[in-house]
């Protein structure tokens, strides 16, 4: 009989408890992205608070093969955070009772009675919109001692990284709200209703306008000098002496004569949209220095995307816990390496129009010998955010290792689709004798090449035909 969540953490307690009294080592294994990078980085710095012995390693994705090096592993107890689901039979032959999942991923039925599995479905929760991560490793940090209440920050940055912001104007629903309103009554972090420009505690006006993909806005992302047009069209002041000016910097008037202006630029069919994903919540986080990207939410959450993205989670992580200097700078640079990566990956897909299959209620992409692997979700995400995609789903690929095939599936905004990606992505690939999984709204699989034809044709079936037919309907 599944436990209630307040047992399962009472019961993780108990675990670590035990293994601190014993003397036992903890290795904490986490996923690469934003939402790994936190909620790995939440229970070590919880573990170490705690005089636990642990180590913490991330890894891009979770298969049979990890399970099975844990058995010539030398430490006692795993943590797995943001991924293993679908494995907890094979941790338990392995392991023994020795570890403890934390996830909000979608799992199958046989998993929700192991106590070890502790996940945000297990009680109520939508895992896809309403805890990531990150916020369950937090509760699981409260659970060790009500100290780490700090850490509802970083747990505030996960569920941004894992874009959980759906509620009404980006804001949070579920527990994410109690967990940022935790974080706000600390002190930790300020909410507040303002523009959603990339950068806005560090970029210059028109390149925060042009960097911002999210929406993706034609003519304007990626485009400084269209942007610099616009934004000296409307009368808003772009530097102050001789230093440009950013976005946190604009007063209420300021924003209104920016918003009229993209309005006017955008005037259509996507307007309503567009302005619609650009004025939300912000969160910024106030002990951070001003003008740094540490100090709003999304870019925090940028960041450590980039870091484990382009093989540097060990620099996310480190900033997470608390490292500055040095190791900020290094989080900077990769950031702007990131950035540029992705405009490269996303300019060569716009000009290879090959590469793009599209119909009324989906879009196929083909990203093979240029996008590598772990970008796979970033990629999807923005082609998702693109409001000409408005409505549709998304489906990338690219190559993996060893002979493999990654997809990346996502939800596009108004997406009214009912099908569950999570479970397409799961079944198809097993089907394949892949794996797959994730969220209603975002999903990814892994399958051998010599299976992609069969793939594919599973995806039209399941995906394209169907899209179509509920549709027309």
């Amino acid at each position: 009989m599944t436990k209630s969540l307040d047992e399962s953490l009472s019961f993780f307690k108990d675990k670590i408890s035990d293994c601190i009294k014993a003397k036992k080592s903890i290795f904490v294994t986490t996923h690469i992205d934003c939402d790994g990078l936190t909620s790995g980085s939440i229970i070590t710095k919880a573990l170490i608070r705690s005089d636990a012995k642990c180590t913490v390693r991330t890894s891009k994705e979770f298969s049979r093969g990890i399970v099975e090096s844990f058995k010539t592993d030398s430490r006692d107890f795993h943590i797995v955070t943001d991924l293993g689901g679908g494995f907890a039979k094979n941790l338990n032959d392995v392991l023994g009772d020795n570890w403890i999942v934390l996830d909000h991923h979608q799992i199958s039925d046989d998993e929700l009675d192991n106590q070890n599995v502790i996940n945000a479905w297990k009680y109520g929760m939508d895992g896809g919109s309403e805890i990531c991560a990150g916020g369950m490793a937090y509760l699981a940090s409260m659970a060790l001692d009500e100290k780490n209440l700090d850490l509802s920050a970083i747990a505030v940055v996960s569920a941004l990284g894992d874009r959980q912001d759906q509620g009404e104007r980006k804001s949070f629903t579920g527990k994410n709200f109690e967990i940022a309103n935790t974080a706000k009554e600390q002190g930790l972090v300020d909410i507040d209703l303002d523009l959603l420009l990339v950068g806005r505690e560090t970029r210059a006006l028109p390149d925060a306008l042009a960097f911002t993909s999210q929406p993706f806005i034609e003519g304007l992302t990626w485009n400084r000098d269209v942007c610099l047009s616009l934004l000296n069209s409307s009368g808003v002041q772009l530097k102050d002496g001789g230093r440009w000016r950013v976005p946190a910097e604009l007063n209420e008037e300021e924003k209104r004569l920016v918003i009229e202006s993209i309005t006017k630029f955008t005037s259509g069919k996507n307007s309503t949209e567009i302005m619609s994903e650009l004025i939300g919540y912000t969160y910024t986080f106030p002990r951070e220095d001003k003008r740094s990207f540490l100090r709003d939410g999304r870019e925090f959450s940028t960041m450590l995307n980039s870091c484990g993205r382009i093989n540097h989670s060990g620099v996310g992580m480190a900033i997470c816990m608390g490292d500055r200097n040095k190791i900020l700078r290094e989080g900077e640079s990769i950031l702007t390496n990131y950035r540029s990566m992705i405009k490269e990956y996303m300019n060569i897909l716009s000009n290879q129009r090959w590469r793009i299959s599209e119909s009324e209620t989906c879009v196929m992409v083909n990203g093979e010998d240029i996008v590598p692997e772990t970008m796979t979700g970033t990629i999807s995400s923005l082609i998702a955010g693109s409001p000409k995609n408005t409505g549709k789903i998304i489906i990338f690929r690219t190559n993996g290792e060893e002979n493999t095939i990654k997809f990346s599936s996502r939800k596009s905004f108004c997406c009214k689709s009912d099908i569950n990606l999570s479970e397409l992505m799961k079944t198809g690939a097993e089907k394949f004798d892949g794996i797959g999984g994730g969220h209603n709204a975002a999903a990814g699989a892994k399958i051998t090449k010599d299976k992609l034809d069969e793939f594919l044709n599973y995806l039209e079936v399941n995906v394209v035909n169907v899209s179509s037919t509920s549709k027309s309907e």
